[in-house]
């Protein structure tokens, strides 16, 4: 029994082997030497990839318009605040002093205003009886006015005591969360030039927007309204997306590199995004459908001089009407100039019969998204099969596609 279960893994083995030996070689009487993909249809989308930063749609920096020291906090980070909430308290001692430095100010003025209007009201009725003088009549109406602006003017700085007094409470302007909070209790605010930052509050995180730094180069072909997907480092399986909605014209230059700044609208319903985030973004700038397109190594791939001959000649001896001889004759006129063909966005591809033979086809090229590429004209049909590439020293070996002098090119063959 045991030695027939030898034989039988015997023969397994062998069947297997014979299996392979008959499928390799089927494989290279198809395609030769040379590794081969079928021509098919499908979608082509052509994108520009750039990286942005994450933000509320709305930020607000909530600042204090007055020194003093932080009394009390009644936010924190991550705290959800209403419109007129109150968030802090500064120290109000200094700032009550000086309403009441105001007030006493006022008074004074008050009275010496008193004083002066009793002293015009006497010059004025001396004056009716002839008693006064003009000069003297004029300096106490004088005295009188200015007494009278000095009451203004202490009103008014008392006016301002109070509303500074005011701004020691600090409000929240809007609706949103505190994102950022840079003082703590008994730390001085000094608002002697501008207004030092308390908290940042974001309006409404179910909302971001991501600013995406273009190159010069991609942004002609980046328009208001196109669709943008991204990722993100702390989900780096979830694709996100959203849709420009503004491209600014403040370009910024680092070095020789110019970018423009586009916004793009995202919706963020989960919270996941969170603001200051880098995106990896990609824009779709316009895309095909159902549309003749190849892989880019076809379109890269170029046969060494030997089998490239080779193959004209037998491309030549075989041709039976005008469109291998076209072929042959726009191979042989684009070969030396492949940097003319692709400004011109002409390229060839090399369509590989089921002896193995190639046939170059000149073709005219569309979008590419960086793996396929768009076919707008040539010889080409789809399920043809085309060379991207050649197959390893051991297969070349097995089948060459050019029958004389095959010992000669079999040593110096290398894979591309």
């Amino acid at each position: 029994m045991r030695r027939l279960l030898i034989i039988g893994s015997i023969v397994a083995v062998a069947a297997a082997t014979l299996a392979a030996i008959y499928l390799d070689r089927e494989g290279r009487k198809d395609d030769g030497p040379y590794r081969t993909v079928q021509v098919d249809r499908g979608t082509v989308s052509e994108t520009v990839t750039a990286t942005g930063t994450i933000s509320a749609v709305t930020t607000v920096q909530v600042g204090s318009q007055v020194s003093g020291i932080i009394a009390k906090l009644h936010a924190d980070y991550n705290s959800p605040v209403k419109r007129g909430q109150l968030l802090a308290e500064l120290d109000p001692t200094p700032l009550q002093a000086q309403v009441e430095q105001r007030t006493a100010d006022l008074a004074q003025a008050d009275v010496q205003k008193r004083n002066a209007e009793i002293a015009f009201h006497r010059a004025e009725r001396l004056k009716q009886e002839g008693l006064e003088s003009d000069a003297d009549f004029d300096t106490a109406k004088a005295a009188f006015d200015s007494a009278q602006a000095q009451v203004d003017m202490a009103a008014a700085g008392l006016r301002q005591a109070k509303t500074s007094l005011s701004y020691a409470r600090i409000y929240s302007p809007i609706d949103g969360v505190v994102v950022a909070r840079q003082y703590d209790i008994g730390q001085t605010v000094a608002a002697s030039f501008q207004a030092p930052t308390l908290f940042t509050i974001a309006e409404d995180l179910t909302k971001m927007q991501v600013l995406v730094d273009v190159d010069q180069s991609d942004i002609g072909r980046v328009a208001v309204g196109q669709s943008v997907r991204f990722t993100v480092d702390a989900y780096p399986e979830e694709a996100f997306s959203g849709l420009i909605s503004q491209i600014r014209l403040n370009a910024t230059q680092n070095q020789t590199v110019v970018t423009y700044p586009v916004i793009v609208d995202v919706a963020n319903p989960d919270r996941k995004l969170k603001p200051m985030m880098t995106a990896d973004v990609t824009i779709e700038v316009s895309s095909v459908k159902d549309v003749l397109r190849v892989p880019n190594s076809a379109l890269r791939f170029q046969p060494i001089e030997t089998d490239r001959s080779a193959a004209s000649g037998r491309t030549g001896a075989g041709q039976t009407d005008g469109s291998s001889g076209r072929a042959g004759s726009d191979r042989t006129a684009a070969g030396p100039s492949d940097a003319a063909a692709r400004t011109s966005h002409r390229q060839t591809v090399h369509v590989v019969d089921s002896h193995g033979v190639l046939r170059a086809v000149q073709v005219r090229t569309g979008l590419t998204d960086g793996r396929f590429t768009q076919i707008l004209e040539g010889e080409l049909r789809e399920g043809d099969r085309i060379a991207v590439g050649t197959a390893t020293t051991k297969s070349a070996q097995g089948a060459s596609p050019l029958g004389a002098g095959q010992g000669a090119t079999r040593g110096g063959r290398r894979p591309f």
